[in-house]
């Protein structure tokens, strides 16, 4: 039976010793790794994380202590709740999140969701907790939440700073892992 990588599908060569690898080469070893991360470099880079409490979806530092989205001392770093099942991201400093409620029927987007979503450029999208809403990550400036329902029926919230969004790594089909430029989104 043939040995290969199981990123590029190379020839690992001939049996050893010792461990089986796994990747032909250090470039696929490194690549292989970072398409595990679902979260985007500019959330991960960040020290703006909380968990929460699932009941209640309150924040909390990983420590088991409150938490709040507005003040940074309660906030921790990626490797400290990267493994956590519960967790989220403050945002602000330039990082916002499109929230959308009830927009997935048994996994399928609904008609109104599937228009917003054609019109927004590529960005990392997530399904939320709850499994019939969809968080929308990308760049947008510090302003007021707005909560509406568009024309179309579509319950949008919007937030970009003084809130925590869940993070579920849930990737919604045709995610992207970067940040989209979202400040002109309505």
């Amino acid at each position: 039976m043939k040995r290969v990588c199981e990123r590029c599908g190379g020839d690992l060569g001939p049996l050893r010793k010792g461990p089986t690898p796994r990747y032909c080469s250090t470039r696929c070893r490194v690549a292989a790794h970072r398409a595990r991360q679902t979260v985007p470099a500019p959330l991960r880079t960040r020290d703006r994380w909380v968990m929460w409490r699932p009941m209640t979806k309150a924040p909390v530092q990983p420590t088991g202590k409150a938490a709040s989205s507005t003040d940074a001392r309660t906030w921790s770093s990626w490797s400290r709740v990267k493994t956590a099942a519960h967790k989220g991201y403050v945002l602000g400093n330039g990082i916002g999140c499109i929230d959308l409620d009830h927009c997935l029927v048994d996994g399928e987007l609904t008609p109104a969701a599937a228009e917003f979503l054609a019109q927004l450029p590529p960005t990392w999208i997530e399904i939320s907790p709850s499994g019939t809403g969809l968080h929308i990550w990308g760049r947008m400036p510090e302003g007021r939440g707005r909560r509406y329902i568009n024309a179309d029926g579509l319950h949008i919230e919007r937030y970009s700073t003084g809130r925590y969004i869940t993070v579920t790594e849930r990737e919604f089909a045709g995610s992207v892992r970067c940040l989209a430029d979202l400040s002109n989104v309505s």
